[in-house]
């Protein structure tokens, strides 16, 4: 048998050792679905700008 305060301490104890999202990390949804365009797309973006 443990004592209220203990459970209480237990309890928080346990609780602070999960990490809380830093609010200073967090980059919008959009950020995170954006495609990046392959070295080949690329390349062939530029070969289309050149030509014009």
């Amino acid at each position: 048998m443990t004592t209220p305060e203990y459970s209480e301490w237990w309890c928080k104890r346990i609780n602070d050792n999960i990490p809380e999202p830093n609010s200073e990390d967090v980059r919008p949804m959009e950020e995170y679905l954006q495609v990046i365009p392959s070295e080949l797309e690329i390349i062939k973006q530029d070969f289309k700008r050149k030509n014009l």
